[in-house]
């Protein structure tokens, strides 16, 4: 039995703009190197947003009814614990595909997303704390998915739906939630790690992550697809290509990754630029290096982070030299250049993160360190004056600061 699991194909990302149709012609090609399996598995953020243009939809549909027009290949459905709607039952007639929400495509209790409306137009079986077995010449596979829900409540979610492996089968749980230390956000922390992970699943496969990977925890295989196209512009995505997963069960249960072959490349650089150095000069010699790298099928996308001390770069240089290359690649910018001035803030603020100082106490450090460099009064009242600006009495603070405020004894009064 051979299954495909494709995921994070973002469906209407970049919307109208130059990467508009990579989402569309890579999923078409992950696509295609996925009909050759007995079933597909799409792990998630299938879409890009919860509520798609009609012509991402449009697009969408073309891509994903692929595999409708694909005969059976003598899979068949032996259980299911959920109710299966009855045009779910027409997917059994053709390659059946599974699939689970993404963060991208959550929407309310009670709204039809679009993994829903994929069902509903038989294009797919959706899971959510449910399991779905399948059979082909005498092997069982049983797939276990829990869509997307918001990371503070995925834990609990998970322990209170409790999936257990079914015997006799080959067990898959299908996730897309961060796991830690893989995927993690100060913004919203995962509540899954590799310690809590369900045990005794042959596989687990976990959507969300955009570079794929894969590993073997406790005997069973952890497998993360990774996206289809590249969303992120981050280092990582440069550093490992876009492929799909195909999962084998013979004697034993084997997993690879097959790459992507016309996908855009991807290429992220860091220039540091020193005082007196010509910047456009430099580059343009490192774009030159990244175009002649390769043969790219299409114009490469190039990220440079530019970092200096005491440089400038002029916006308007940059967008020239985006003309000028705009028929050999996508260049994006990034500048972070440092005066002296700014270096010495950057390390006053990290000298102050470092003894853990209250909000309060960085702020009055920040007041004094500010005043002292204008050449303030050693007499001058800080503290006072911080605590009329925590007060949002900006005005009294203003007349302190210009030496206007003789009744400074009144004010300490009233704070």
């Amino acid at each position: 039995m051979k299954i495909a699991v494709l995921s994070d194909l973002h469906f209407g990302y970049a919307y109208n703009s130059e990467l508009e149709n990579d989402c569309f012609d890579n999923a078409e090609e992950a696509m295609e190197k996925a009909l050759d399996s007995d079933l597909i598995i799409l792990a998630g953020d299938i879409f890009d947003i919860r509520a798609p243009k009609t012509q991402t939809w449009g697009n969408a549909l073309r891509i994903l009814s692929k595999p409708v027009m694909k005969d059976n290949p003598g899979i068949k459905l032996v259980q299911a614990d959920k109710q299966m709607k009855e045009i779910s039952k027409r997917i059994l007639n053709h390659i059946p595909v599974v699939a689970i929400t993404g963060n991208h495509e959550r929407l309310a209790k009670g709204e039809i997303n679009t993994v829903e409306s994929l069902e509903n137009a038989g294009l797919a079986i959706q899971l959510h704390l449910n399991t779905i077995v399948f059979e082909k010449d005498g092997k069982k596979v049983a797939i276990h998915g829990m869509s997307s829900v918001p990371e503070r409540y995925a834990k609990d979610v998970l322990d209170k739906w409790n999936p257990q492996p079914l015997p006799d089968c080959v067990n898959i749980l299908l996730m897309h939630q961060s796991i830690d230390p893989y995927i993690y956000s100060p913004i919203e922390p995962p509540t899954i790690s590799l310690s809590n992970l369900p045990k005794g699943f042959d596989v687990i496969v976990n959507g969300h992550l955009h570079g794929h990977n894969m590993e073997k925890i406790d005997g069973t295989m952890l497998v993360m697809p990774g996206s289809t196209v590249i969303t992120q512009l981050e280092k990582n995505e440069a550093q490992v290509g876009k492929a799909i997963t195909k999962i084998t069960i013979e004697d034993k249960v084997s997993c690879e990754f097959i790459p992507l072959e016309t996908n855009r490349k991807f290429y992220y650089e860091e220039l540091l630029i020193g005082k007196g150095v010509t910047v456009t000069e430099q580059l343009e010699r490192k774009i030159n290096q990244v175009l002649f790298s390769a043969d790219h099928k299409k114009r490469p996308l190039i990220r440079l982070k530019v970092t200096g001390n005491e440089i400038n770069v002029l916006d308007q240089d940059l967008r020239e030299m985006e003309r000028k290359y705009s028929d050999k690649a996508i260049l994006i910018f990034a500048k972070q250049f440092e005066t002296q001035e700014l270096s010495e803030k950057m390390e006053l603020l990290r000298n102050m993160r470092e003894q853990k100082m209250s909000v309060e106490d960085l702020g009055l450090s920040l007041l004094k360190k500010n005043m002292e460099e204008m050449g303030g009064d050693n007499e001058f009242d800080y503290e006072t004056t911080f605590s009329l600006l925590s007060n949002g009495q900006v005005d009294s603070a203003f007349n302190i600061l210009l030496g206007q405020q003789t009744t400074l004894n009144q004010i300490k009064a009233r704070l």
